[in-house]
């Protein structure tokens, strides 16, 4: 089984890239988030997710491990295959399908293509109790988070949202709300830091009170 692959990116197509490695050329499916970050004829790291059929031998990559997990757990619904798992990681980043499961906010999943409110539902339910609405990420998966970027990597957007969702919480936010301003705020800010996204967060609550 192929757990990794690091090689030279050959060329970008719909759907899928195809990495050289050691001369060898692999077709790997991923989300158009991952495939944002790669750039033809540079060099990149991939995990990869191996699934053997009879018919054929499929290989799912992904640019970190949060992604990764996140795609073997929307294959645990009922419905929910390797192509919808990538068209939701495409439209969602893992942080934000987290706070909508958290928050059993199925609105989140209807803006996807190919997901109606029957399937929306179904996800809500059978994975909401894998992130309940007192802690969106489990501190396992904040403490492999950090162990994969180190020290300087800490806050990721896994852990940042984590803890400002408590900051908020200590200043008297409910955590639906606080999880409903960190999602939004994330979800059109990105790259954004730790203190900006609680400074925004706080702002938003301010303006929706005037």
């Amino acid at each position: 089984m192929i757990g990794k692959l690091k090689g030279k990116i050959d060329s970008i197509d719909d759907g899928y890239f195809i990495i050289d490695v050691g001369g060898v050329g692999y077709m790997v499916y991923c989300s158009g988030k991952t495939m944002s970050k790669l750039v033809p004829d540079e060099y990149a790291e991939i995990l990869v997710e191996t699934h053997v059929r009879e018919d054929h031998i499929h290989l799912y990559g992904f640019y970190d491990m949060d992604e990764k997990s996140m795609f073997n757990i929307l294959q645990s619904v009922k419905g929910v295959g390797t192509r919808m798992a990538l068209g939701i990681l495409s439209h969602l980043a893992p942080v934000e399908i987290q706070l909508a499961l958290s928050a059993q906010d199925k609105t989140m999943f209807l803006s996807v293509s190919g997901v109606g409110k029957k399937l929306a539902d179904r996800i809500i339910t059978e994975l909401k109790d894998k992130f309940p609405s007192t802690g969106v990420i489990s501190p396992a998966a904040m403490a492999a988070s950090a162990a994969r970027g180190g020290a300087s990597q800490a806050h990721s957007s896994v852990g940042m949202a984590n803890d400002a969702i408590s900051a908020l919480a200590n200043l008297g936010i409910s955590k639906i709300d606080a999880q409903n301003r960190v999602q939004t705020i994330i979800a059109s800010n990105p790259d954004i830091s730790i203190n900006e996204l609680i400074r925004l967060a706080l702002k938003t609550g301010a303006s929706s009170t005037i």
